[in-house]
Order: C-alpha cells, then sequence, then structure tokens
C-alpha cells in the first residue's frame, strides 16, 4: 500500500510565520514602551501648552525697540566747527552736542546719540541736523499686528511679553501704550487665499526702561500679547 505523505506530520502543511517586526520587538521591551509614551505623552502636552498660550495671546514677530528721532539743527546757516559727541553715547539733558558757527546746540532732556555729521568745517543749511538722537525715556516697542491676526483683541492696558533677537529667549515684560488708529503705509500683505488686502497696525509696548537698560534703539523683537 503506497505511503501516503499527507499523513505525515500534520504542522508540516501549516503556513510559516512572518517575521516578527522590529517594532513588535522593541515594544515588548517594557523600557522602549515607557518611552514611547513619554514622548507622545510629552508631545501631547506640548500641543495643549501651544494651543492654551495661542489661545490667550497675540503673537507677532514683526516688532522693533525704537523711539522718536530727535534732531538738533542749527537755526541759522553757518559752518560745523565741532561734533563733541558719538553714536551710542548716553548724555544728560543741556549737553552741547555741536557748534555751527557761534551756535551751540544741546540737549534738553537725556538723549542717547544715534547719528552725527562728520564733514567739519562744512557748511550746514538753517533746519539742517547735524546731531540725531532718541530720549531713552520714550523707547517703546513697536508691535505690527495684522488686522485679521487677532487685533481686535488687543486693549490699551494689556500685558505683554516680548524677548529680543540680541538676547536670545531672554524675557522682558511691558504693557499695552498706544494702538495706532491707522494702518501702517507701505507694508500691505494679501490673504492668498481670496487676494484680499490685509493691512498692518503699530501697537506700542512701554516698558521700564531702568530695569531694562540693555534694551536698544533698533533692536529686533517678538512679542506675546494677553487678552484681557
Amino acid at each position: 500500500m503506497a505511503h501516503n505523505d499527507t499523513q505525515a506530520d500534520g504542522n508540516q502543511h501549516e503556513a510559516p510565520q512572518a517575521p516578527e517586526s522590529a517594532m513588535k520587538r522593541l515594544t515588548r521591551n517594557p523600557v522602549v514602551t515607557s518611552l514611547l509614551v513619554g514622548v507622545l505623552v510629552f508631545g501631547a502636552g506640548a500641543g495643549i501648552v501651544y494651543w492654551a498660550v495661542s489661545s490667550q495671546t497675540v503673537y507677532t514677530d514683526k516688532s522693533v525697540i525704537e523711539a522718536p528721532i530727535v534732531e538738533f539743527a542749527p537755526a541759522q546757516a553757518g559752518r560745523l566747527n565741532q561734533v563733541f559727541v558719538n553714536v551710542g553715547d548716553v548724555v544728560p539733558a543741556g549737553t552741547v552736542v555741536a557748534q555751527v558757527g557761534d551756535q551751540l546746540l544741546k540737549t534738553k532732556t537725556p538723549s542717547q546719540i544715534v547719528d552725527t555729521d562728520t564733514a567739519i568745517g562744512s557748511p550746514v543749511a538753517p533746519g539742517t541736523a547735524v546731531v540725531k538722537a532718541v530720549d531713552p525715556a520714550e523707547l517703546r516697542v513697536t508691535a505690527s499686528i495684522d488686522e485679521d491676526k487677532g487685533l481686535a483683541d488687543v486693549k490699551v492696558g494689556d500685558q505683554a511679553v516680548f524677548t529680543v533677537d540680541a538676547f536670545g529667549s531672554k524675557k522682558f515684560q511691558g504693557i499695552v501704550d498706544e494702538i495706532s488708529p491707522t494702518a501702517r503705509q507701505g507694508d500691505i500683505v494679501f490673504n492668498i487665499s481670496d487676494k484680499r488686502q490685509i493691512n498692518q497696525f503699530d501697537v506700542k509696548i512701554r516698558f521700564d526702561v531702568s530695569a531694562y537698560p540693555e534694551l536698544k534703539n533698533g533692536m529686533s523683537a517678538r512679542v506675546w500679547i494677553y487678552k484681557q
């Protein structure tokens, strides 16, 4: 009687199991499993924190520290005899910054020099600035905010936090001092979806200048304004 091969060990006809995937092998390791769970929890937590912060703040990275420029110019024509200050100097009120002819040009408030005319001996017309400065007490963070990016939520008196590119992630405190009643000129952007014009408005943020003497005119900043 012929031998029936099909009666041999029944296991030989079972389909071989596929090799276990590397991921399955890793997830069987309790240490790896714990790490994966931690990553997922951390990611979810970070997402929740980001959502919470973004829902409570208005953010812009289009910000700069600045103050109104004060120009020192002669009332009458004359030659530039001398400039007594350099860019970056901080001088008290009543400081003579330049002499044009027999005219002495003086500061009326404490001032930080931001520009000087170095052409000593050249003629200077009336009203032509030979020195430019800012009053450090007038420094503000000027934040430019798109009209559709939370501008309606910003109010005078809102608390603000800002960082300055020159100082990395260090945080500075401020308060909304002024909201421009009109849009910036020349800084128009467009919504890609419908090509609608989007205007930007300046929001001024006041801060304690004496607490942050390192902040200078012209520094770039990022701003978070907390909604009330």
